[in-house]
């Protein structure tokens, strides 16, 4: 039960976080309850935000402390997916036969969002192409389609190009789904008790995390998990396995993400052929009509787990009002993650849209 009830509060953010939708005359919330929250956890290491307009700093509260990403990660992978295609080392339009996605993929881990993008395709799809596995790992925030992904790219060029970035506080990718088969690994090499698998796993370094996942990830392709290994992973992933699992994900700091978004934003880092491959997968947004009405362009992606919140994203409107925006807070109580999903869009839409709230932002916050 546990987990299930996890499961709904991850449902409801992959909802949000993975479609934030700006729509300037639909919009509701509370955009003063995220500033409360930040006001109120400014002084922690749980908390950072670093806000950008026009080439401003607007925010900056914790800026260098490397915080768990979540899912707002997969934007590396986005972008390593989309130079790979432009250097023509990848195919977007190569075939994925859907049945090689569900190794990566363990039901009521995600908040349903792999079986939401299985249930946007076409009722007979049995296959689709790579391109379409890079827009659900995106929009929907497909776990099982971040792993593939980082088997077709290589984990190290994903890594490697944070490297590139130059993301000094970003740590190493690895695959996510295979790291939730740890647990259930060290009591079943070891004989541990889930006490005793409990213990070894919060002494073990990053490292070595790090290299069983990747260990159980390549062995998925000679031997894929069955359906009863899965089941037998959720009953042991109680709350206390879950934190351990998120507080291990890959960290950054707000302030490299932030940087990052202003290289997006700018169109002129990555070349025209690169951005003819991202931005159909990082710019969700602008397959709205209403939002295509006063941005030029905009892109995002959000993460969560059951104590993580995070989101990066950048926008440019047609008057050339320029935002790049990256928020992550950690060790959230239930009300706390049900205010931020709430009303984060409703914060970034009066950022973007109202000066007299922008201002109120730059005084409250700095």
């Amino acid at each position: 039960m546990v987990w299930i009830s996890t499961g709904v509060i991850l449902m409801l953010a992959a909802a949000v976080l993975a479609g934030f939708m700006y729509l300037k005359s639909k919009s509701s919330g509370d955009p003063e309850s995220v500033i409360d929250y930040v006001q109120e956890h400014r002084g922690t290491e749980n908390m950072a935000m670093v806000i950008r307009h026009n080439d401003e700093d607007w925010v900056s509260i914790n800026k260098d402390v490397p915080l768990p990403l979540a899912s707002t990660v997969k934007i590396i992978v986005a972008i390593e997916y989309a130079r790979q295609a432009a250097e023509g080392k990848i195919d977007p339009q190569q075939k994925v036969d859907l049945k090689t996605l569900v190794k990566y993929y363990v039901p009521n881990t995600d908040g349903g969002a792999h079986e939401a993008w299985i249930k946007s395709l076409a009722d007979d799809a049995e296959n689709v192409p790579l391109s379409q596995v890079a827009n659900g790992m995106i929009a929907y925030s497909s776990n099982a389609n971040t792993d593939y992904l980082l088997k077709i790219l290589g984990i190290e060029n994903v890594n490697k190009l944070s490297e590139d970035l130059q993301l000094s506080s970003h740590e190493e990718m690895y695959p996510i789904v295979s790291a939730l088969f740890i647990p259930m690994e060290l009591m079943e090499d070891k004989g541990f008790s889930k006490e005793e698998a409990l213990k070894e796993l919060k002494s073990m370094s990053l490292e070595e995390y790090r290299e069983r996942a990747i260990d159980i990830h390549q062995k998925w392709e000679i031997s894929p998990p069955q359906a009863k290994d899965k089941e037998e992973v959720l009953k042991v992933l109680d709350m206390e396995f879950q934190k351990v699992w998120s507080d291990r994900l890959p960290r950054a700091s707000a302030g490299d993400y932030a940087g990052l978004m202003k290289l997006l934003n700018s169109k002129n880092y990555f070349s025209r052929e690169v951005h003819s491959y991202l931005d159909p997968v990082m710019e969700q947004v602008m397959k709205n009509p209403s939002n295509r009405e006063w941005l030029q362009h905009a892109g995002q992606k959000g993460g969560s787990t059951a104590f993580v919140f995070t989101i990066s994203m950048y926008a440019a409107d047609k008057e050339g009002n320029r935002t790049e925006m990256a928020f992550l807070a950690n060790d959230l109580s239930n009300l706390e993650f049900e205010k931020l999903s709430k009303n984060m869009n409703s914060f970034q839409l009066e950022f973007m849209t109202n000066s007299e709230f922008r201002d109120s932002v730059k005084e409250k916050l700095n």
